[in-house]
């Protein structure tokens, strides 16, 4: 009998405290231990300890995740690589969109400076493209895409936003060829801006300058003149800027200027110009070659201001 009394003593003492009180008894211990580590942070190294003694247990539990994602990458590779390839032909196809955008840009805003300029004149203009310049360094020529079928003539003067650029030569249905004022066998009759003095602006070869070899040492000019274009000789329309005056030089013992100076158009810049229909079209010339001494003698019909070539 006291043996059974014995063994039935542990099970009386455990009968004695039900779960739900030991549950109660934690969440008090529980509310109790947060209050006062709030109140006072007296429970701070204890944390610190556990985290410490957790932290094995913690990169064990991320053990599984890390090794996943490693062998998914590692399985993964050769779709990486096609990927990456991809991505890389797109860069490229982008870049090279790009590049023709800004292309698209600036030619978009020639086009507008052409229009700007078109609609200031009073004559009709048409919009050509240059296809292509001729290779030869002392020939100034060009070839449009615009020709007899557009209504395009020889003779017709060719302009772009800034002036003068040349005229027409040569026509077919399809496109046309002209010569640029700096061509060394061009003329064109100019006058000074400033002052209305006439003379011969003429091609010397080169793309940025023109020479006026006809005007007399007493001649009014000084460096940043504008010419522009006179009209005699009914080849090109009036008063298109033409060049500015760089340079002026009084040789002793010579009867005229060494005058020089640059176009204002840009003669190779820009893939479009302008082809202009002056009032009467009627009086085209159909022979193109500038003979200076010609339209130096139509221009002594006009003013007498200027001087006179050479014979």
């Amino acid at each position: 009998m006291r043996g059974l009394a014995d063994d039935d003593k542990p099970t009386l003492l455990t009968r004695r405290v039900s779960p739900g009180i030991k549950i109660v008894i934690i969440i008090i211990v529980s509310i109790v231990l947060m209050m006062v580590d709030h109140a006072h942070d007296s429970l701070a190294p204890v944390r610190s300890t556990l985290a410490v003694a957790m932290q094995p247990v913690q990169m064990a539990a991320e053990m599984p995740r890390e090794i996943a994602q490693y062998l998914g990458r590692y399985f993964n590779r050769g779709q990486l690589i096609s990927e990456n390839d991809t991505l890389s032909q797109k860069v490229l196809l982008l870049q090279a969109r790009l590049q023709r955008l800004a292309s698209l840009e600036a030619e978009n805003e020639r086009i507008r400076a052409l229009l700007a300029s078109a609609s200031q004149l009073n004559q009709n203009v048409l919009i050509a493209r240059i296809l292509s310049v001729t290779p030869d360094p002392y020939r100034h020529y060009v070839k449009l895409n615009k020709g007899s079928a557009d209504g395009v003539f020889v003779g017709q003067a060719l302009v772009d936003a800034n002036g003068i650029m040349g005229q027409v030569t040569d026509i077919t249905p399809l496109d046309a060829r002209a010569i640029l004022i700096t061509d060394a066998n061009h003329g064109i009759p100019v006058e000074i801006n400033r002052t209305g003095l006439q003379t011969i602006a003429q091609g010397t070869g080169k793309s940025d300058e023109l020479r006026l070899p006809f005007l007399a040492n007493n001649s009014d000019i000084k460096v940043g003149d504008l010419l522009v274009s006179s009209g005699l000789g009914g080849r090109y329309p009036t008063g298109y800027p033409v060049a500015k005056i760089t340079r002026v030089n009084h040789q002793p013992g010579d009867e005229f200027l060494d005058v020089v100076a640059n176009p204002t158009a840009h003669l190779n810049r820009g893939r479009e110009v302008l082809l202009v229909w002056t009032r009467d079209t009627s009086t085209a010339p159909t022979d193109t070659s500038q003979d200076p001494t010609e339209i130096s003698d139509a221009r002594d019909t006009g003013t007498s201001g200027a001087g006179t070539p050479p014979q």
